[in-house]
């Protein structure tokens, strides 16, 4: 288990949300799967939720407009301790600005930036909230992973963005861990040559994908099935823990996985 206080290092996950077209469906659905309770922050924030684990923020999620598009997913944050310089980093190396840096509240600044493949983040610098205050805990995201067709590009974009270590794995995955290099930790990878295949069928754009702990990933597939959501692979054992492909009642891919000891 890892608690957070404060900001972390530039380019480490921070942070997940996740806009919906029924909130109330996605509380019941992540609220049986992961024990989340959630707080509302009113109208003047758009009634964002709070996803909260033990009281403690883990992720936030959001009604969206009627007139949005049909598909939605979980956007995966990094921390940025300038977040308007890491965006324009992020356009100079062929990325594009979704959502140009903007302050929410007193809480922190966001960006919304699209890799030059299409993968889609986050860039949260940390104010009054620094992020997802518990990790690598049941109910928290353990990783995070870019699905992506071109691996190296991808390592490419990324290690110009964020100084990421590239480590790519040996076999015939292709796979590519990423590290900070300030202190070599792991902090999520690329898979390449592979799409993700949204709910109606259709591939996706390079999307990326989190891992969310759980105590049991058995049991955590029949909560996805008897609340709704759906399992597209697995539980499948790994070196790095049991885990299992599924999606919430909305087409939303995620995982669910039991770490192995020693991992997270």
């Amino acid at each position: 288990m890892t608690q957070v206080t404060g900001n972390l290092p530039d380019g480490t996950p921070n942070w997940l949300d996740i806009g919906v077209p029924d909130i109330d469906r996605a509380r019941t659905f992540y609220g049986a799967l992961f024990g989340w309770g959630f707080e509302d922050a009113g109208p003047e924030a758009g009634h964002y939720n709070m996803c909260k684990l033990r009281d403690v923020p883990v992720a936030g999620m959001m009604q969206n407009p009627e007139e949005a598009p049909d598909e939605y997913w979980w956007t995966v944050y990094f921390a940025a301790d300038d977040c308007d310089g890491l965006a324009k980093r992020a356009a100079d190396a062929g990325g594009s600005i979704v959502m140009p840096p903007m302050d929410v509240m007193t809480v922190g600044r966001m960006a919304i930036v699209k890799d030059p493949q299409g993968g889609q983040f986050g860039l949260w610098q940390g104010q009054d909230h620094p992020g997802s205050g518990i990790v690598n805990e049941p109910g928290s995201f353990v990783w995070n992973e870019l699905v992506t067709p071109d691996s190296t590009a991808a390592g490419d974009f990324y290690q110009a963005v964020f100084g990421y270590e590239l480590e790519p794995m040996q076999g015939d995955m292709d796979y590519t861990v990423l590290r900070r290099a300030s202190d070599g930790r792991y902090i999520g990878g690329i898979l390449g040559g592979a799409e993700l295949v949204l709910g109606n069928g259709r591939a996706a754009v390079p999307t990326w994908t989190t891992y969310f702990a759980v105590e049991d990933a058995d049991e955590a597939v029949r909560t996805v099935t008897s609340s709704g959501g759906v399992v597209d692979s697995g539980p499948a054992d790994s070196p790095y823990g049991r885990s299992a492909a599924v999606r919430d009642p909305f087409g939303v891919p995620f995982h669910v996985m039991k770490p192995a000891p020693g991992q997270g």
